[in-house]
């Protein structure tokens, strides 16, 4: 599938910007240079969904997209990871799209949810059994009553027949096949967003396409796609060094925020969503009032309201208003320490909770992270130049947008501790809270930032995708205000915020040490990544054996036009994701019968 292909290297060239941190948002979103004012049309439809346009002539292609405002943090216990099941449910296809008979299609789906009901009730049972210690193994078949399996088989029969009369990939193919590009979806904690480039002249079956499966969505599949998830969890968090750690510190992190879920969700609840469920989820929270749509290229604007107007508007305004999520952050009250043993390079993580987006003190949190980030920042500098304790060490604000939290990273050294290295970090930031910033190491930061915002917004994609984003959490207006913020930042403030939200009771420190002790050798192609890194390059390396020849190729040619836009620090990564993609490339050429 065309968007899952390219989904895994967009995560993980978001998680490689410097603002760090586990969210789209924070990692996507960037600030243009002071006095740049990005030019926006918005247009609201009496629906309420909002248009944003922003015309460039010149390029033939327009960058197309729209954000739902959900995300994780806006499920609840049961149906975790359902706003993720709905990114893969987007694309199962339409009544007119996906289908060969859409009767029968909408016959089988009703029978499914019959029998998925009973299935489960009888799996429950067995559950119940399990627990209680009366059998040894739920799933055993020899345990299941013969109505069970009765049940099963019948499931089964529906599912191929379904399968036959599924035209698979026909979404993708219909906008392949009129020249679009890079079509893909990606969700967070605070939102979805789904996007793709389109030819000038094909606009209006961007509107007709998008509206479509808004208003006319039929989510075939669906429990088979909920495996499908299942196994994208196995992928990337069971089956990765660190990923099932991470998860633990993430919930260790986060004591009463719903941003303690994973993304992905939790597998009792992957195993047990019903799409009546999830079709309650969706008539809230894809409604048209709680949706925002932006292109940015080559267009009429008055052409694209009157064609969001026709296709857009044809959308009905939710009957219930989208809730916030309620729940917040209780204070943390004293540290919180972890200790793992993983296929990984020795290391820590630290996180301090600190300020949600749009805080006062959030631009001074940024500058702050700019400081120690990066090559020619402080911890680099410290750790990895000078104490020679480090091999890599990081550390940035993510601003969420209910919560937010500072994290830094550092990887020890051959002969070195991790402890050395959570040492070393807090030596730097003892350093900030008492000595001021240096006026020119505070300006060359903001310089540095101008320069890289003024770069990220050159491109009509990234332009795209920060004016969703911003409109997603705050409104798309602070792409134009927050620069100024950002620019009056002085050193008072840094010192300020160090003090104020770096203390030991605010914290949690994760540290790991490599299974098997120092003499265990990591694999030559992720010497010197991060955790993290090799925790996606792993990833990677299991999807790409699944891979087509065609389907690589375009995984690297979206790897090549990223590339650019990462910072000095993360082209070891860049590195990595190229040699694995020719590797694999090369292994297919050789292949007998490989595709060609």
């Amino acid at each position: 599938m065309t968007h899952s292909i390219v989904r895994p290297i967009l995560k993980t060239l978001r998680r490689l910007a410097p603002a760090l941190a586990l969210a789209l948002a924070a990692t996507l979103v960037a600030a243009p240079a002071a006095g740049q004012d990005v030019p926006v049309i918005e247009h609201t439809l009496d629906n309420g969904l909002t248009l944003l346009l922003v015309p460039r002539p010149g390029d033939p292609n327009v960058a197309a997209g729209w954000i739902a405002k959900v995300g994780s943090v806006y499920e609840r216990p049961g149906i975790t990871g359902v706003a993720h099941l709905f990114e893969h449910m987007m694309f199962k296809g339409t009544q007119t799209i996906g289908t060969r008979n859409i009767e029968e299609d909408l016959q089988i789906i009703a029978r499914l949810d019959e029998l998925r009901a009973e299935i489960q009730s009888a799996q429950m049972e067995l559950e119940r059994a399990y627990e209680l210690g009366r059998i040894e193994d739920a799933d055993d078949p020899a345990v299941r009553t013969p109505r069970h399996q009765e049940l099963l088989g019948e499931f089964e029969e529906l599912l191929a027949r379904q399968s036959d009369l599924l035209i698979k990939e026909d979404f993708s193919r219909i906008y392949t096949g009129q020249g679009a590009s890079g079509m893909n979806a990606g969700t967070s904690y605070d939102f979805t967003i789904y996007f793709v480039n389109v030819p000038a002249n094909k606009l209006e079956l961007w509107f007709w396409m998008e509206s479509d499966r808004l208003a006319n969505p039929v989510f075939r599949e669906f429990y088979a796609e909920r495996s499908v998830v299942h196994e994208e969890r196995r992928l990337r968090t069971d089956s990765t060094p660190t990923g099932k750690f991470e998860e633990q510190f993430n919930s260790l992190f986060w004591q009463s925020s719903p941003y303690a879920t994973p993304i992905i969700g939790w597998p009792s609840d992957l195993e047990g969503i019903t799409r009546d469920e999830a079709l309650a989820f969706y008539d809230v929270y894809y409604a048209p009032n709680n949706l925002a749509a932006a292109l940015v290229g080559d267009f009429d604007p008055d052409e694209a309201i009157a064609l969001a107007e026709r296709y857009l508007g044809r959308l009905e305004r939710g009957s219930r208003t989208p809730e916030e999520p309620r729940t917040r952050e209780m204070p943390q009250l004293a540290e919180s320490r972890m200790l793992a043993y993983a296929d990984t390079n020795p290391q820590v993580a630290i996180r301090y909770h600190s300020v949600r987006d749009g805080h006062v003190d959030e631009p001074a949190l940024v500058v702050l992270g700019q400081l120690l980030n990066g090559r020619t920042g402080r911890l680099y500098k410290a750790l990895v130049e000078e104490q020679e304790v480090a091999t890599r060490a990081s550390g940035g604000q993510a601003g969420f947008s209910f919560e937010g939290m500072f994290e830094l990273r550092g990887t020890a050294r051959q002969g070195r501790t991790p402890e050395e290295v959570e040492q070393a970090i807090y030596a730097e930031l003892e350093r900030l809270k008492t000595e001021p910033v240096d006026d020119r190491e505070l300006q060359k930061v903001k310089n540095q930032n101008a320069a890289g915002n003024f770069r990220g917004l050159q491109g009509n994609f990234q332009l795209m995708m920060q004016l969703l984003i911003r409109e997603g959490n705050r409104g798309w207006e602070h792409i134009n205000t927050d620069p100024a913020l950002y620019d009056a930042v002085t050193a008072d403030d840094v010192m300020r915020v160090a003090q104020k939200y770096f203390t030991p009771e605010s914290r949690a420190v994760a540290v790991y040490y490599r299974e098997g002790g120092e003499d265990a050798e990591p694999d030559p192609l992720l010497a010197g990544l991060s955790d993290e890194e090799r925790q996606q390059v792993e990833q990677l390396r299991a999807m790409m054996g699944q891979m087509g020849e065609e389907q690589l190729r375009q995984f690297l040619a979206q790897a090549d036009q990223m590339r650019s836009q990462l910072p000095p620090e993360s082209q070891d990564m860049a590195d990595a994701l190229q040699e694995l993609l020719e590797r694999r490339l090369a292994e297919l050429d050789g292949e007998p019968g490989g595709e060609r």
